[in-house]
């Protein structure tokens, strides 16, 4: 009985006390208004991230919904829920990779969406480490596929979902995710008719993989906790807080920005740990002990939100900030995937987050230099 009272406790933590912070709450009704009566796609529709943007997308009445997926059980679902719970009648699934240019181009021509969200990707750090090739094909890769297909069909915006990691990547999942920022940034340069842009958040709460529910499931075993380090800190938002972003994000863009969520300080991880044994009704060290365990490959202690060279200005959304940067030329991200590329492909995917970090520094310098 004890195992299921723990668990009782602990599924009751309160956002808020892991935030540190009152979530971000938009008027979803007044900012999402742009949406309705369109037509709107999401890839990565059955994810964390994809699943609550459809949800919340849904409340603000668009013409048509296009759910886009390659996990057939997340498609089935995230339209399951929305036609049969939620009674949204006007929704499309599409079984689709994103990775399949041809692919791509025909759900474009088919469906026309207006507006595109591009969540679909791959984000577990440690698992992308080990499938490097996979990595960088299903978010660099895709995402250029995705942007192109989007400015040839002439879709009115574009807003990739990328993360903090891609800022001065450590990890191969963050480099790919810099060059799908980059891919996007090219995009823009190219189809001028599409407003594209990005949206960077920090580690979202409850999403598959991450630290809270691993915790959880810790603290139910009677533990220990595991910390990599006990200095770590990292931001934290909501999932619903991160969706009203993107959607705020979509409706601020006039091409080719990156916006960053202010998500207050950041918080310590040992911390969080202690935190939640405490709401548990356990004391830290003394019913349940904290593990530190060692820093995983390509950790890093703090995450940054802005890369040398940006600097962050604000937008007339609060918590939102736009990375402003010099912009990119678009030969040079086409030479900067020709080289990632060839060592994806040639088989040497242990230079890859090496060789994006140097193209990240490249791109600063050549930014200082003003070339």
């Amino acid at each position: 009985a004890g195992g299921a009272g723990v668990m009782r406790q602990v599924r009751e933590l309160k956002v808020e006390d892991v935030l540190g912070r009152e979530p971000v709450r938009v008027e979803l009704e007044r900012v999402g208004a742009y949406l309705s009566g369109e037509l709107v796609m999401v890839t990565g529709a059955g994810g964390s991230i994809g699943a609550e943007l459809c949800r919340q997308i849904a409340r603000v009445a668009p013409r048509k919904l296009v759910l886009l997926d390659h996990a057939e059980d997340n498609l089935f679902e995230i339209e399951r829920e929305l036609v049969e719970d939620r009674h949204v009648l006007n929704t499309v699934a599409v079984l689709a990779d994103c990775k399949e240019e041809e692919r791509m181009r025909e759900v474009f021509a088919e469906h026309r969406p207006a507006i595109v969200f591009h969540a679909a990707a791959y984000k577990h750090v440690p698992l992308m480490e080990e499938n490097p090739v996979e990595a960088v094909r299903n978010n660099a890769v895709a995402t250029r596929i995705v942007a192109a297909a989007a400015g040839e069909a002439s879709v009115e915006r574009f807003v990739l979902v990328s993360t903090d990691k891609a800022v001065a990547p450590a990890t191969v999942m963050g480099a790919s995710k810099a060059l799908a920022e980059w891919a996007v940034e090219a995009a823009q340069h190219r189809y001028r008719g599409t407003r594209y842009s990005a949206v960077r958040f920090g580690n979202v709460l409850g999403s598959s993989g991450s630290v809270v529910p691993i915790f959880r499931r810790q603290i139910t075993a009677g533990g220990p906790v595991t910390v990599t380090d006990p200095k770590m800190t990292r931001y934290f938002m909501t999932i619903p807080e991160a969706v009203q972003l993107i959607i705020r994000s979509g409706e601020l863009a006039t091409g080719g920005e990156v916006f960053v969520l202010e998500m207050g300080d950041p918080v310590r991880i040992v911390d969080l740990a202690a935190n939640m044994i405490r709401l548990a009704g356990f004391e830290p060290e003394v019913d349940i002990a904290i593990e530190v365990v060692g820093r995983r490959m390509g950790e890093k202690i703090h995450e940054e939100l802005f890369n040398p060279g940006e600097r962050p200005q604000p937008t007339h959304a609060e918590k939102i900030v736009c990375a402003i940067q010099p912009p990119l030329d678009p030969e040079w991200v086409e030479n900067a995937f020709a080289r990632i590329e060839e060592l994806v492909y040639g088989g040497d995917p242990a230079a890859l987050a090496g060789a994006v970090a140097e193209l990240s520094a490249e791109r600063a310098l050549a930014v200082s230099s003003g070339t």
